[in-house]
């Protein structure tokens, strides 16, 4: 049961949501990695390999949530995940090390093509994706619209649409402001961004990008043929009755709600998060039945 108390609450962490990934202690230290910029769309998107490739396993791509950056969102995990497969993290439009197109918006579908343009600058036809909140809401339209990208999905405190959280979240978006960042994300922002002085525009962007949050449809996510783990926690912004909805939409799922936690410590909980995505990753291909659907 979700706390009565979640419902006041839900318009504080609404303004940590599009930052999304509370910072992580950890630091990125696992061997073999590689970084560099690429050229996406008008971006010199910011990326990181860590690991090495395997016949075996395609490799795991990492959306960070929204104002976040990788270490933010998948600091606590990374290390982990990258010992036993080939691992690609990158930095999207405006955030961490990627500089920021002014005059473009932050939307979904941008994010998704800039994914599926990365992936194929590096020359990889098919992946794995983990998407933790706004980069959940990535993982989605790019499933639904790069289909052919995607072998299996990890979606992380992230819905299909505005039912999925209280109204009380949507509504502090209308006021937000930048000072209410919380400390620790404005300074990876100012640390890492090229142009640290755009720090307003970023915010404001982010903000808007959650004002006009449409969401999907169910018959969207009906025809994500992947299969998909839904993770949530009993007490995160996404309720857990959505999660399950999605869960039930999605013709091969499996739903994890992680006990004791919220938006904000998922992120940490990697002695749950590592073990549950790699046995789920590393799961046989479910078959293909007539009408699309594994039994329930």
């Amino acid at each position: 049961m979700v706390k009565k108390g979640y419902a006041a609450a839900s318009g504080l962490i609404a303004v940590v949501v599009l930052i999304l990934g509370c910072a992580t202690a950890a630091s990125l230290q696992t061997s073999a990695v590689q970084s560099g910029y690429a050229p996406v769309n008008g971006l010199k998107m910011y990326y990181e390999i860590h690991g090495t490739a395997n016949g075996n396993t395609p490799p795991l791509v990492l959306l960070h949530g929204g104002g976040s950056t990788i270490e933010t969102s998948f600091g606590k995990v990374l290390p982990a995940l990258a010992k036993t497969r080939q691992v690609i993290a990158f930095e999207q439009q405006g955030h961490g090390h990627t500089a920021d197109i002014i005059d473009r918006p932050f939307t979904f579908e941008q994010s998704a093509d800039d994914t599926a343009a990365l992936l194929r600058h590096l020359e990889i036809g098919k992946a794995d994706f983990f998407g933790y909140s706004n980069g959940g809401h990535i993982v989605i339209q790019l499933a639904v619209s790069h289909p052919d990208l995607v072998r299996k999905l990890v979606i992380e405190s992230a819905m299909f649409q505005r039912d999925g959280s209280d109204p009380g979240f949507w509504k502090s978006f209308e006021h937000a402001k930048p000072d209410d960042m919380p400390p620790e994300l404005q300074k990876a922002y100012l640390g890492a961004a090229p142009h640290p002085e755009d720090l307003p525009t970023f915010f404001a962007k982010s903000v808007q990008r959650m004002l006009n949050f449409k969401g999907w449809t169910p018959a969207d996510i009906q025809s994500i043929n992947a299969p998909t783990l839904v993770m949530v926690g009993d007490h995160d912004i996404v309720r857990p009755e959505h999660a399950v909805e999605m869960f039930r939409l999605l013709p091969h799922a499996q739903l994890a709600v992680l006990p004791g936690t919220d938006h904000m410590t998922i992120v940490n909980r990697s002695d749950w998060l590592v073990p549950m995505v790699e046995t789920f990753l590393d799961s046989p291909m479910p078959l293909a039945r007539p009408n699309g659907k594994e039994k329930r």
